[in-house]
C-alpha cells in the first residue's frame, strides 16, 4: 500500500490469524513467558478460565503483523489496545482494522484496529499511527 492510495475510510483486508496451541506455545517460549495459562487448557480452566488463553502481546503482534502486510516498509509510531475479552487458543479469531485519519503533510494514517473472538465477542480494541516514507 502506498500512501497516495489510502483513503479516510479504507479497510485493511481482515485476516483469520493462526492462534493454534503449537503457535502460541512456540511464542511464549520466544518470550519468555512460562504461565500454563497460555499452554495448558486444563489448567486454564482450574482457574476459571474458557481455556488456554492467547497472550496479550501475542494479541497486539497479530495486529502490527496486519498493518505491515497491508502496508509493507511502514513504520508503526503506536500501538495503543485494549483488552475486552479473553481469546482461547486454538479458536478463529478475526483481526481487522480501517483508516480513521489521514495526515497528508506528515504522511501518516491512523487506524483502528479489532480483534474479534470466535463467538463475535470482541478480544482486543486498538489504534495504532503508521507513518509511511517518503
Amino acid at each position: 500500500m502506498l500512501f497516495e492510495d489510502v483513503e479516510l475510510g479504507d479497510e485493511l483486508p481482515a485476516e483469520h490469524p493462526d492462534i493454534s496451541m503449537e503457535r502460541v506455545v512456540e511464542f511464549t517460549k520466544a518470550a519468555h513467558m512460562n504461565f500454563p495459562r497460555f499452554t495448558d487448557h486444563e489448567f486454564a480452566r482450574k482457574e476459571g478460565l474458557p481455556g488456554a488463553l492467547v497472550p496479550g502481546i501475542m494479541s497486539q503482534a497479530l495486529l502490527a503483523t496486519m498493518i505491515h502486510r497491508w502496508a509493507p516498509g511502514c513504520r508503526i509510531l503506536s500501538l495503543d489496545t485494549v483488552f475486552r475479552g479473553h481469546v482461547v487458543v486454538g479458536t478463529t479469531p478475526t483481526i481487522s482494522g480501517a483508516v480513521t485519519d489521514v495526515d497528508d503533510d506528515e504522511r501518516v494514517v491512523e487506524v483502528d484496529l479489532t480483534l474479534t473472538a470466535e463467538d463475535g465477542r470482541t478480544g482486543v480494541m486498538g489504534t495504532a499511527k503508521v507513518a509511511f516514507s517518503a
